[in-house]
């Protein structure tokens, strides 16, 4: 039987308890391909689950890795516009981080021109969790302002680049005066240091007291009220992740009165069909955009597979700015 090295842990805990072990390759369904990857990118979610907080849902890959990119190996018998040995990046369900996984073909795009397989590797994860939240759920539109919490990290550097070239007026949060410059380098109209400044006064000077349109937040705890604050009328909050806590306690007069709308998502526990649909969106909408060089890919540094923990450990300091990646 083929093997391939994988990334595995013994049991849930800090990146010291990640190793590399063989492991079978996978076997594809009649929908799937399996790639040979060159790239993983690292995210958020593979650090929650690798504490034990984000289990995989029923049927994915108990491996870490939610995206990829690499090359096609092998076909499924429906797959039909896929070929072998073509070149593609994709969201995966589970497995990314080994040397074959397999996913719905439905879920693997093109690898924009000029692109290498890190570069591309960094994109599905964080392109389809920001499209589905900005336009799906938060109905993002041209000249409407948007506030995006984390600018500088993953998401952050993903939703400022897309905003800006779908034509609405960005506002970032960001930990450091360097990760504010950074912010604007990828397209944000004005970069707010939260650690210096009340992020609700800078929002209320920069909109003229009129407040933003939609906020990405991934924040959760306190910034839940101090969002709802900084919205407008009809404003439009997405949660995404609750890095200071899933609870909170807010006033619904307030939502009522400027009738907003508070949502929210995750992306992996959705089915096989919505993920299929934010790729063709991404396909029509933002590829042509990255092939135009209106939106790039930000690394902020690539792994070999061996130092896996290196990555793990970065990516926890917040030290980072745009993507991590892994390469086999």
């Amino acid at each position: 039987m083929a093997t391939m090295r994988v990334v595995d842990m013994q049991h849930p805990g800090d990146a010291k308890v990640l190793f590399l072990i063989e492991q079978p390759r996978p076997t594809i369904g009649s929908k799937d391909v399996l790639i040979q990857v060159k790239a993983a990118g690292v995210n958020g979610p593979d650090i929650a689950q690798r504490k034990g907080l984000y289990p995989p849902p029923p049927g994915a890959s108990p491996l870490l890795g939610l995206e990829v990119a690499g090359i096609i190996v092998e076909v499924g018998d429906q797959v039909q516009d896929i070929t072998v040995g073509q070149e593609v990046c994709a969201l995966v369900p589970g497995g990314g981080y080994a040397e074959y996984v397999k996913t719905p073909a439905a879920h693997c795009l093109s690898i924009p021109d000029g692109l290498t397989m890190e570069e591309a590797a960094a994109l599905p994860e964080t392109f389809f969790t920001v499209w589905h939240n900005l336009y799906d759920r938060g109905r993002l539109k041209a000249g409407e302002t948007v506030l995006i919490h984390g600018g500088s990290g993953g998401i952050g550097s993903t939703a400022a680049q897309m905003a800006s070239a779908m034509g609405s007026r960005v506002i970032v949060t960001a930990g450091s005066d360097e990760k504010c410059e950074a912010c604007l380098s990828f397209g944000a109209d004005a970069a707010i240091n939260y650690k210096t400044h009340d992020f609700v006064d800078e929002v209320n000077k920069l909109t003229d007291g009129r407040g933003v349109d939609v906020i990405l937040d991934m924040i959760g705890g306190e910034y839940i009220r101090r969002n709802i604050k900084s919205l407008a009328f009809e404003g439009r909050l997405v949660s995404i992740a609750f890095n200071q806590g899933a609870k909170v306690e807010v006033n619904i007069m307030t939502i009522m009165g400027k009738r907003l709308t508070w949502t929210g998502s995750t992306l992996r526990p959705q089915s096989a069909e919505v993920k299929a649909g934010i790729a063709r969106n991404l396909e029509k909408e933002i590829w042509p955009l990255i092939d135009a060089g209106k939106i790039r890919s930000i690394i902020d540094q690539s792994y070999p597979v061996e130092h896996v923990k290196t990555a793990h450990e970065r990516m926890e300091s917040s030290a980072h700015i745009g993507k991590l990646v892994l390469t086999f």
